[in-house]
This record gives C-alpha cells, structure tokens and sequence, in this order.
C-alpha cells in the first residue's frame, strides 16, 4: 500500500483546497443561480419550438435563439444577466402567444 501522493495527485489536492479550478474561475453563488435560470430558459425555449409545425420556422427560430445566447455569452456583470433574462422571457412570451396562434 503506497502512503506518499504522487506529485499530481498533490496538485489535485492543493488545487482542490485553494479553490483554483482546472476549469476555470469558481462562479459566486449569485452568479451560480443566473447561470441556471439561463439555461432554463434556454432548454424552455427550445423544447417549445417543438410546437411549431413548419420545420423551416422552427429550425429558424431554434438558430435565432441559439444566436442570442451565443451573442451574450460573455457577460458577467449581473444586472446585465438580469436585464437579458427579463427581456428575453419577455420575448418569448410574446413569441409563444404567436405560435399558440397558429
């Protein structure tokens, strides 16, 4: 049985316990939680485009949405992140009482 880590498994360690990641930056909470409603509303949109019945539209639409998240990823200032999510839940409202229309 070997006691002594190797030296990556001590990096592992001490990357682990300094918080450091090997992917990345650590997100704060706050930003932990915008992240997941981003997502959400993403994975809303695209599982309601299913609704939409020519499949030029909905890959149109699915393309446009894609677009926008892409467009915005980058940015990290919160009420920046809020302002895109309320806007774009708005959008998607509105967008959806049209395709209910349909």
């Amino acid at each position: 049985m070997r006691l002594n880590p190797s030296a990556t498994q001590w990096h592992s360690i001490r990357s682990y316990a300094t918080g450091r990641s090997r992917l990345g930056a650590t997100l704060s909470l706050e930003h932990f939680l915008q992240r997941a409603r981003v997502l959400s509303l993403y994975r809303t949109i695209i599982r309601s485009t299913r609704r939409i019945a020519d499949p030029t539209t909905r890959a149109e639409t699915r393309r446009f949405a894609r677009e926008e998240f892409e467009r915005h990823r980058g940015v990290t200032d919160l009420n920046h992140i809020r302002y895109l999510l309320s806007t774009g839940k708005t959008e998607w409202e509105s967008m959806e009482r049209y395709i209910d229309g349909l």
